[in-house]
């Protein structure tokens, strides 16, 4: 692979224009191909599996046309100033509304007790998925219909055809966090020119992704948060990969190499980090289908899609850019020889006294970093998960509006009414009445419906009540309860589905983390030719998960810190979020673990010291991890101020594992475990050698060594296993 990459690096520096222009014409026929052929992504929460799914697919069944059929949503009247809504208003908007197309019919309306609310129920014969509603079209038709209707009344849009749109994206977090990114870069690379090609080549990366994931939709249902959340990755880990490269090409024209071999040799250097760290995050998100939920899975697909296109934009565009812009990337006092300003006492780097400090008294701090992740770690132990909850939207959208108006007229359970189906052709009606006043007397159920039979009489319908919302905790006791009492019966609703939905889920956590911790694992094994390494480098990585699962439960559901989120009440943490924050975290985390340990590795084959090549190690990488994972950290925050639920919480999560990966565990974690293992730390079976492929680490070349050559210590690997015996 060494030259490989090394021949990839000197053509498309030595042939810039050539490489610049067959971006864009992939980038063209990318989009031009996703124009004609791409679809738009969609939600689909039919989910194999759910026991509320055969609820559903009885409702499909017996009553045609229906809402269960297709789609719903329900449309609040209200009368601000408290006085009565009048019935000419609502006979307005049902008029209106029944013009929209799909709409199949609109309940009568159900009224509060002061009569200043009124709740229309719409029906609509296609399902949410279907392209005429789907992206929002449906909503800004439901929008148009009601514009203007009832002067003086609030009117806002509820249930499940709004509450199931896509937030829209607002941006203005992310250019921010790109902002604080580009300044972070200029400070570290010198120049404004070398710190906008990273972030060039990131954007040129996710526009081709772009184009990808739509392809992918219109071959598969992809989730509408699913696109965001492979930009949010898709942009950090570009910058990241770009930056590293970069980074490595400058070290090389320092040392006089010319710009063209620098190039080569920065991508057969880094561009090895950069091919082994996309493959292992690759990796991470191919377990996420194990989750068995198909919707769930285009997280994985698409964000796989954003990470092959920005490494590939690493990969080629970094080297013919920097050949390109040749000596244009230092500052200038050092394109024309001058001295610097400001002459420093030449000393060791920060990083290099810090891991000596650590490993020359590794168990306390060893201890300290323990200490601090397990704390941070802890409220992780009370997280309740829930796949979507409007209560939690922005306070100024109509689906909040409808939701706090709904919770203030009706009661809190109005917005999540449990649906039941009774096999009326099994129980009879004195069946379905005995199920009606089981409800009436359960604990939690505040009001039932009166029956509704379908017009084949197979099964008749009833809408119970609880007396708290959907996402409350209470909910799926409630949920187990009504399913273990009603005999012949079916619950069935949104609410149990997202409540069956986020059991799922939470019971195939571990499974998914087996997976991905076992071939991560045996690739780090394959790459450093130990066997201690890699199971220390999991432990630490599923340590900072644990770390950033336990602050966004504590900012999310105990509301600690949450004003400074712009939560106004506190909210279960999406269910979405531990196996996919899981999934991406655990192949990010490997990315700083493989450029650590690659020059750890390097420096214990030529010394034989373990505990120097530690200190050695991190004081190379030191400046470039920091660097890196700060522009990570910014990013993601940058999308934590989306109002999407699933992105907000994703995005500090991230941002808060990033951060502790790139302190705690990589400055003190490791150094400190490292310096107590010793030579320990490369120990590999000898039966175990001989059985893993060889996947060779980056090597960082010196400016005169040969690219290509046998990596450095090869021979002292051997000598070093045949001493570890």
């Amino acid at each position: 692979m060494t030259r490989l990459l090394h021949h990839l690096g000197r053509a498309t520096a030595a042939h810039p224009w050539r490489t610049l222009t067959a971006w864009v014409l992939l980038a063209v026929v990318a989009t031009l191909t996703a124009g004609a052929l791409g679809g738009t992504p969609q939600d689909d929460f039919d989910v194999e599996g759910a026991r509320a799914l055969t609820g559903v697919e009885s409702l499909r069944e017996h009553f045609p046309g229906s809402g269960a059929a297709g789609s719903s949503a329900q449309v609040v009247v209200h009368d601000p100033a408290g006085g009565e809504v009048s019935d000419a208003d609502v006979a307005d908007l049902t008029a209106r509304i029944a013009e929209v197309d799909h709409v199949t019919s609109v309940s009568p309306p159900r009224w509060s007790d002061d009569r200043d609310t009124a709740l229309l129920g719409v029906v609509l014969d296609v399902p949410v998925t279907d392209p005429d509603l789907a992206g929002g079209r449906g909503v800004e038709a439901l929008e148009e219909a009601v514009d203007g209707a009832a002067g003086g009344l609030r009117v806002e849009l509820g249930g499940e055809l709004p509450n199931t749109s896509a937030e829209e994206v607002q941006g203005t977090g992310e250019i921010a966090g790109v902002a604080v990114a580009l300044v972070l870069m200029v400070v570290v690379l010198g120049t404004v020119v070398a710190a906008g090609l990273p972030l060039l080549v990131a954007l040129a990366g996710l526009g081709v992704s772009a184009a990808g994931i739509s392809l992918l939709a219109a071959v598969t249902d992809v989730s509408s948060t699913a696109p965001t959340v492979a930009v949010m990755v898709g942009l950090g880990v570009g910058i990241d990969y770009a930056l590293l490269l970069v980074t490595r090409h400058l070290e090389f024209v320092r040392a006089g190499v010319p710009v063209v071999e620098a190039a080569g040799r920065a991508t057969a250097t880094a561009g090895r980090s950069v091919v082994f760290a996309a493959a292992i995050v690759l990796v991470s998100l191919m377990g996420l289908p194990l989750a068995g939920i198909p919707m769930y899975s285009t997280f994985g697909f698409a964000t796989g899609i954003a990470v092959v296109a920005v490494a590939a934009a690493a990969l080629t565009l970094v080297p013919a850019l920097c050949g390109l812009l040749g000596r244009r990337l230092l500052p200038r006092r050092e394109r024309r020889g001058l001295p610097p300003r400001r002459r420093r006492p030449v000393r060791e780097p920060w990083s290099a006294r810090w891991a000596a400090a650590v490993a020359r008294r590794p168990v306390p701090w060893a201890l300290a970093g323990v200490v601090v992740m397990g704390a941070l770690a802890l409220p992780a132990l009370d997280m309740r998960t829930f796949p979507r909850d409007v209560s939690n939207n922005p306070a100024d959208s109509t689906t909040r509006q409808a939701y706090d108006i709904v919770t203030a007229e009706f009661g809190e359970g109005a917005n999540g009414p449990l649906t039941v189906v009774v096999d009326r052709a099994e129980v009879g009606d004195a069946g379905v009445a005995a199920a009606a006043a089981q409800l009436r007397g359960t604990d939690g159920v505040v009001a039932v419906s009166e029956p509704v039979v379908s017009p084949d009489g197979a099964v008749a319908v009833l809408e119970a009540q609880p007396a708290f919302g959907p996402a409350d905790e209470r909910t799926p006791g409630l949920l187990e309860r009504l399913r273990a009492d009603l005999d012949g019966a079916e619950v069935t609703g949104s609410t149990a589905m997202f409540t069956d939905i986020a059991e799922m889920l939470s019971g195939r956590l571990w499974l998914v983390v087996g997976f991905v911790v076992a071939v991560s694992v045996l690739l780090l094994a394959a790459m450093f030719r130990s066997a201690v390494v890699p199971l220390k480098a999991a432990a630490l990585n599923l340590l900072s998960i644990g770390a950033a699962y336990g602050v966004v439960t504590a900012v999310f559901q105990w509301g600690w810190g949450s004003g400074l989120m712009g939560l106004d009440a506190a909210m279960p943490v999406s269910s979405w979020l531990p196996i996919l924050m899981f999934a991406i975290l655990f192949g990010l985390s490997m990315d700083y673990e493989v450029f650590l340990l690659s020059r750890i590795r390097e420096h214990w084959l030529r010394s034989g010291d373990a505990q120097a090549s530690v200190v050695r190690g991190v004081a190379g990488t030191g400046r470039v991890i920091s660097t890196a994972a700060a522009v990570m950290v910014v990013v993601f925050l940058g999308f934590a101020t989306e109002s999407d639920l699933v992105v907000r919480q994703i995005g500090l999560g991230m941002a808060v594992a990033v951060f502790l990966d790139a302190t705690v565990v990589r400055m003190v974690l490791v150094p400190a475990t490292m310096s107590l293992l010793g030579r320990r730390s490369w120990w590999l079976p000898g039966r175990l050698d001989r059985l893993l492929p060889r996947i060779e680490a980056e090597v960082a070349e010196d400016a005169g060594d040969a690219v290509g050559s046998p990596a450095p210590g090869r021979d002292r690997e051997e000598e070093l296993q045949g001493a570890r015996g």
